[in-house]
């Protein structure tokens, strides 16, 4: 039984009604030695207990996709197959263009919101350089299949979930492509081929999106394997004209990193509730070692690059939850990289789900801004919405305020 279906689900809500009635109906009634009436009613409340907490945990899972499935929960998934010594480039070498392409086949995936706004697919991608065997989840703009559009090749955007958290968050419990259906088809948000790799590649630790090499080479995964098999698979652009990241939380942290590590392969990054130390998330092997921290960490990388990337970097954070590190990034960019702050006040909720949902659209808007996309109907870039010092606590979730505005709020 999955650990997201809902025949789980309604299962676990049966067995808590069940374990409610239980003592109701019983406690008076139990006959026997005192002893074994108190080891009956003491397991009769545990069994109430357990069922709620599980019943809890269940539904938290489901609103935030922390867990995809058995093997995630209980530590025992690995989707490493080997880790070799891949160099600074992450290449291990291979010249990449000469690769065959390899075709990859799709099927509708399942789960909460999977279905929705002409539905998600997913395919299980064996990474030729980084060897890597997990999950990619793929959503096709409306345009995609349109006539006039047979010929066009579509941006991307690699949607980096946090830790723990599953590939299907983006679409379960962010609703990006729900949210942005509308805005594509009427224009105000550039047709984004949507993918969303597995991150949690080793059992109850955080890769980091980092190369480690005889444990786990996830930076070529998502930085070459992953964009490889979107490009040999659908009419996408090639990297880095037409490809960004974004992530949330941990997510946030690698989106950022990537686009500053990679400039030949991403133009910008969306990153929200990011850090920039992976020593800030306990889990983390980007921060077994100094050296491991300072090349994982987009703050070191920014400052020493020998010539400022061509990025735009779209940054969100509260107090003590990403604003700071974002405030930095801003401070010791040069042109050409540019760097957008957003700064979320403590009234506009927690480290959630419910924090990130309404940053969506906003961040999408003005990604389609930074990278130069179009308007379907071909009249040029869409302006996003004036932002004014009186928003609503909304639009400051949103990043729709002004930041100025934000400040004088704290």
């Amino acid at each position: 039984m999955s650990l997201t279906g809902t025949s789980f689900l309604y299962t676990l809500i049966v067995l808590a009604v069940v374990a409610l009635v239980l003592p109701l109906a019983l406690w008076s009634r139990l006959r026997g030695p005192k002893p074994l009436r108190a080891v009956a009613r003491t397991l009769m409340l545990l069994f109430a207990q357990g069922t709620a907490v599980a019943l809890v945990f269940v539904m938290v899972n489901n609103e935030n996709n922390l867990y995809d499935n058995w093997a995630d929960l209980l530590g025992t998934g690995d989707h490493v197959q080997q880790a070799e010594n891949l160099g600074a480039d992450g290449t291990g070498g291979i010249a990449l263009r000469k690769l065959p392409k390899v075709r990859q086949t799709f099927r509708p995936a399942t789960g909460p919101g999977m279905r929705a706004a002409d539905g998600v697919r997913v395919t299980q991608l064996k990474g030729r350089v980084s060897g890597v065997n997990a999950e990619v989840y793929v959503w096709l703009p409306p345009q995609y299949h349109e006539p006039a559009y047979r010929h066009h090749r579509f941006p991307v955007v690699e949607l980096l979930s946090g830790y723990p958290g599953s590939a299907k968050a983006w679409f379960g419990s962010l609703h990006v492509h729900k949210q942005l259906l509308p805005l594509m088809r009427g224009g105000k948000v550039a047709p984004f081929i949507l993918v969303a790799p597995r991150t949690n590649l080793l059992a109850g630790v955080d890769p980091g999106c980092a190369n480690i090499p005889g444990t786990v080479n996830a930076d070529t995964w998502l930085s070459i394997d992953v964009p490889m098999m979107v490009m040999d698979n659908f009419r996408a652009d090639r990297a880095p004209q037409g490809w960004a990241a974004a992530g949330y939380s941990a997510g946030a942290h690698c989106a950022a990193k990537l686009a500053v590590a990679h400039p030949d392969r991403y133009q910008a990054a969306i990153s929200l509730s990011g850090y920039n130390d992976p020593i800030i998330e306990r889990a983390s092997l980007a921060a077994q070692s100094p050296a491991l921290r300072a090349e994982n960490n987009p703050y070191v990388l920014l400052r020493k690059a020998h010539t400022p990337p061509p990025i735009a970097l779209y940054l969100s954070g509260q107090p003590h939850d990403g604003y700071e590190a974002a405030a930095s990034l801003e401070q010791i960019a040069k042109a050409p990289t540019t760097v957008h702050v957003v700064y979320i006040p403590k009234s506009a909720g927690g480290h959630t789900m419910a924090l990130w949902r309404p940053q969506v659209v906003p961040s999408f808007r003005w990604l389609t801004l930074e990278m130069g996309q179009h308007r379907a109907d071909g009249t040029g870039p869409t302006p996003l919405a004036p932002s004014t010092d009186g928003s609503t606590p909304a639009a400051l979730a949103s990043g729709t305020a002004s930041r100025a505005g934000a400040v004088r709020r704290r």
